[in-house]
């Protein structure tokens, strides 16, 4: 997709925009979400430096962010530098939705999967709502109970069993059936795991829904197998197989994965579809209007 059109094309993806919907009725969601976004900010802006001593949740939360937000993406020039405004706006909109789903809150990997929206819309309460569509999507990723990550990993070892039944032998013989070292794949949607405009194009892939709604697990598979025999030769344990699978950031070819993603989506079929249950994440359609 041609970066330009980007602005645009991802309010619809993300479902900030009904696909259905007219320029006009588009122009005046934008007018009220902005207003409707200003005033949650001014929630935690309001905040007295008294009420924020006796609001330790808002100090916690306010202290992860600012920690998080300096350690986001700073080799980009859009966030570089020392006084970056982009910083601001980053944090500002983190506190914000701490705000605006106060039960999630913050959480770590919430700046990366920020980064790329703000940095596409250019316009922080754009970018906010763009975000929270996400986060109806990928919210469960950050549930205290984890419960939204394990259904994935579950879902992901039934697909690597049907999939490619000798890995999948293999990580049961050395008890890595959890598969949490893929779990930042999963969490954060590979953002670490390519160069940024790699990670645009793939995350453009994985909200069209195209084949499956969790196109990302299939992805999974398809890089497992794709070091299957590297895995199996070297006899890797979990520890072995972490920093393995860590190590390959940005060295995945991305193209490539696509089409190996695809040929297992279609070789899985309804078979694959049955390994996810209802409800995993990120099962929210596109256009829902949840929030």
């Amino acid at each position: 997709m041609e970066h330009s059109i980007r602005q645009e094309v991802w309010k619809f993806l993300l479902g900030y925009y009904k696909f259905d919907s007219t320029y006009a009725e588009r122009q005046y969601l934008v007018l009220i979400k902005k207003e409707e976004y200003q005033i949650l900010k001014s929630q935690w802006q309001s905040i007295s430096q008294t009420q924020a001593k006796k609001f330790s949740k808002f100090r916690e939360r306010k202290s992860r962010i600012e920690k998080d937000v300096v350690r986001t993406d700073r080799s980009l020039p859009y966030y570089a530098g020392d006084d970056n405004p982009n910083l601001d706006r980053l944090r500002d909109i983190l506190l914000t939705y701490s705000f605006y789903n106060f039960d999630l809150g913050y959480c770590q990997g919430m700046s990366d999967l920020l980064s790329p929206i703000l940095f596409v819309m250019e316009d922080e309460s754009e970018a906010f709502w763009c975000f929270v569509a996400l986060m109806e999507r990928l919210g469960p990723n950050f549930d205290r109970d984890q419960n939204g990550m394990h259904s994935q990993l579950l879902a992901l070892s039934k697909l690597v069993e049907i999939l490619d039944s000798p890995l999948h032998n293999y990580f049961k013989q050395a008890d890595c059936l959890n598969y949490f070292f893929c779990f930042r794949w999963i969490l954060i949607q590979f953002k670490r795991e390519f160069e940024y405009d790699k990670v645009m194009r793939l995350w453009e892939v994985l909200w069209t829904h195209y084949l499956s709604e969790h196109f990302h697990l299939y992805m999974c598979v398809a890089l497992l197998k794709r070091h299957r025999k590297k895995i199996i030769e070297e006899q890797m344990d979990f520890d072995t197989l972490l920093k393995f699978i860590n190590e390959l950031s940005c060295h995945i070819d991305l193209e490539a994965t696509l089409r190996d993603t695809e040929a297992l989506c279609v070789c899985a079929g309804d078979a694959g579809s049955a390994c996810i249950p209802p409800g995993t994440p990120p099962s929210l359609s596109i256009d829902s209007d949840a929030y």
